[in-house]
């Protein structure tokens, strides 16, 4: 696997940790980078034997209720930092927001209303969200990484505005 695809790096990124079962990687990967890279449960489960069969990670101990754990090799250390330092190649931005603005047409008034209303509210939350973790943040990068949670969630109710019926 000399092409590591971001969600891959993602999961060797979080292994760095330590070893991590399946849905320990879920949450791990909501907890540390959920507001800006979504990770499904769905993409944890197809990647994780991919990861193996190429020998950047390795099973661990087995869990309660069959959970596998899973531990990052020499190969799959490397095989990150070669993919940290690689060019980043064009980002790709996956909104569900965007896209459901964009066939919003199709709703009926009310329907889009209340669309939108829903997703103020939902981007009003992060926005709280992301100020009390960039307050709380341990380093500099944490703090970045909440800003820049907090200019996203500003520009998604920006665009509401836009296109809200207000």
């Amino acid at each position: 696997m000399s092409d590591l695809n971001a969600t891959a790096a993602a999961l060797l990124g979080l292994l760095h940790d330590g070893p991590a079962t399946g849905g320990q990687l879920v949450a791990g990967a909501e907890e540390h980078f959920g507001m800006f890279f979504s990770v499904t449960r769905s993409q944890v489960y197809r990647e994780l034997p991919a990861l193996s069969q190429a020998g950047l990670v390795r099973l661990g101990k087995q869990g309660p209720r069959s959970s596998q754990q899973y531990i990052i090799t020499a190969a799959g250390k490397k095989a990150f930092k070669a993919w940290l330092i690689s060019e980043p190649g064009p980002d790709h931005l996956r909104s569900p927001l965007i896209l459901r603005v964009v066939n919003a047409g199709v709703l009926t008034p009310k329907q889009r209303t209340t669309l939108f209303e829903n997703a103020r509210a939902k981007y009003a939350q992060d926005l709280d969200e992301a100020k009390a973790a960039a307050k709380g943040a341990p380093d500099p990068v944490a703090k970045a990484v909440a800003e820049f949670g907090q200019a996203h969630a500003r520009a998604a109710l920006k665009l509401l505005d836009a296109v809200s019926p207000d």
